[in-house]
């Protein structure tokens, strides 16, 4: 296959316009308002998968911190939601892009850190310095300390970026192994399609898993200044 390895993650363009922000607001159409007295099988099904996966991210939060739920539930939505729609093919998947992932992940670090420096500022300082720190060790400790503060909205970006791409670099190459193969070995090409089919399943599985671990970061870095 001549076609460029990175060609899925280039940003669409239609008469020179990007289309990123419509597929960006497409997932919101897969979530439906409900306006019937008895909801259909579909909608019952999403308001519980909702229901479950809020309670499981806001058990251990406080009453302040529950305040966020809806914004956690949105994100985990629209994160899982445009990671599931970018398996279909010759799609763009947003989370594929660092800018993307970094525009989400910084805000939501940012505001979780002014919580915490406005309700709790001793605390918050006091994690800069570990307990029982010898003193020629603080000046280190303390810049090692909000160096790394400051790198959580960059680990949660790349780790979501790093898992998307390879997984959907991962699946090109052996799908176009088993095209190849087809014209050579039919054995071989038939193995290489179940490692293939098998491949695809997982990354359906990774899509809704990394969407679960970056809104869990997200709500452990609540919890933490709430």
């Amino acid at each position: 296959m001549n076609e460029n390895l990175f060609a899925s993650f280039m940003v669409p363009i239609t008469l020179g316009i990007p289309i990123t922000t419509l597929i960006i607001m497409f997932p919101t159409m897969l979530f439906p308002t409900p306006n019937r007295l008895i909801n259909n099988r579909m909608i019952t099904i999403q308001q519980w998968l909702t229901k479950l996966t809020s309670k499981q991210l806001m058990m251990t939060h406080n009453p302040k911190g529950q305040t966020w739920s809806l914004m956690l539930i949105s994100l985990f939505l629209f994160i899982a939601s445009t990671n599931l729609l970018g398996m279909l093919p010759h799609s763009f998947t947003p989370t594929a892009q660092l800018s993307m992932n970094l525009g989400m992940a910084i805000p939501l670090w940012a505001g979780t850190v002014f919580i915490g420096f406005r309700n709790k500022t001793k605390m918050s300082l006091a994690h800069l310095l570990p307990l029982g720190t010898p003193t020629f060790l603080i000046p280190m400790l303390v810049m090692i300390e909000t160096i790394s503060l400051f790198i959580q909205p960059l680990a949660l970006a790349v780790r979501l970026t790093a898992n998307i791409t390879a997984g959907h670099l991962l699946l090109h190459l052996i799908g176009s192994a088993t095209l190849a193969l087809m014209s050579i070995n039919l054995f071989t090409a038939l193995i290489t399609f179940i490692i293939l089919t098998l491949l695809v399943i997982l990354e359906f599985a990774v899509a809704l898993i990394q969407a679960y671990v970056f809104t869990l970061l997200v709500s452990l870095y609540l919890q933490d200044n709430t």
